[in-house]
């Protein structure tokens, strides 16, 4: 069988999610050099794959939408594959390619025409990462790497730098992101404990400053902790575009956060992060891969392994975080 020259990847999902998917892309990439990729992904969220050095065209499509698309007839891709576990994004995979490479469904009518379907995996049986290429290896498709990708373009980094102009002596420059999304609140390390680890570091390093990320639903804690820190911190939470926020986290000398997707887009740049996990989810299953200077604190319940959502990440200490910052910034490990 030839090798394909037009590949298809759907990708609906959060942000961290949908990084996840990018090393599975760059593994079909470097298996077929010659094809185009086309990166299908949520509205919101498919800003993620614009720039990537290996897909050529980066559109959107959502899990309704995709029941009334691709019924017109005809192939636009010799081969695709579907990431996640949605039946219409399956369904629409297979009218628009010829070869559809998918985790099993429950519809066995919808399997048998699949060209592989993968085994979904156990529950947290893995890294999520590693439970997407999973699609590429039911191909023969070796990993080209276990490492997120994301790119910020010259022009992003010419205008976050602009933005930035003005705090040219301070240093570090510190990201936070203080919050994961609302349903998952629990992820939360107490805002409290990030205004104690800013003081400490102000303490240590006199000229840091820092730079608060996230989305308008986190206004509370983000507000809240710019009015602590004062003239220490900028506040951008809900006030840039996805794209703009990398842009600005890709000119840090650190970052703290917690376990959501900025964190995630985070470990795309060889910056020191420190990310912190509540035991739900550990870092050994969403945490930085192949990634020169992460420094991952998890819950204590998770080696205890008696966790369960109420497991408040306070148990994570500000002393225990400070001393993974002291390393990131220091040099050493």
């Amino acid at each position: 069988m030839s090798a394909p020259s037009s590949i298809l990847f759907i990708a609906v999902s959060r942000i961290g999610d949908s990084l996840f998917a990018t090393p599975a892309i760059r593994a079909v990439a470097a298996a077929y050099p010659e094809a185009s990729i086309t990166v299908l992904g949520h509205p919101k969220r498919m800003e993620v794959f614009a720039a990537l050095p290996f897909v050529q065209r980066v559109g959107a499509i959502t899990k309704g939408g995709a029941r009334w698309r691709g019924h017109l007839g005809g192939t636009s891709y010799d081969l695709a594959f579907v990431c996640g576990f949605d039946e219409s994004l399956v369904a629409y995979a297979l009218r628009v390619a010829r070869r559809v490479v998918a985790f099993a469904q429950r519809d066995a009518a919808l399997n048998a025409r699949l060209a592989v379907a993968v085994p979904k995996p156990p529950f947290q049986s893995e890294h999520a990462v590693r439970q997407l290429l999973r699609l590429p290896a039911a191909l023969g498709i070796a990993p080209a790497g276990l490492r997120l990708a994301y790119r910020v373009t010259p022009a992003e980094a010419a205008a976050a730098q602009q933005r930035l102009a003005q705090l040219a002596a301070a240093h570090p420059r510190i990201g936070l992101q203080v919050a994961s999304f609302p349903t998952k609140a629990y992820r939360d390390w107490p805002i409290a404990n990030f205004e104690e680890l800013c003081r400490r570091i102000v303490a240590r390093w006199p000229q840091a400053h820092f730079l608060i990320f996230g989305g308008a639903e986190e206004k509370q804690r983000t507000h809240w902790l710019k009015a602590r820190l004062g003239e220490r911190a900028s506040l951008f939470a809900g006030q840039l575009s996805l794209r703009e926020t990398a842009a600005l986290m890709a000119q840090t000398d650190l970052y703290v956060g917690v376990d959501t997707g900025p964190t995630h887009l985070m470990s795309t740049f060889d910056i020191p992060l420190v990310a912190l996990y509540h035991c739900l989810s550990g870092a050994h299953l969403t945490g930085p891969l192949d990634h020169p200077r992460a420094f991952v604190v998890d819950h204590p319940a998770l080696a205890a392994g008696n966790c369960a959502e109420t497991a408040a990440m306070a148990e994570i200490g500000v002393d225990q975080v400070f001393a993974s910052v002291e390393q990131a910034l220091d040099g050493s490990r």
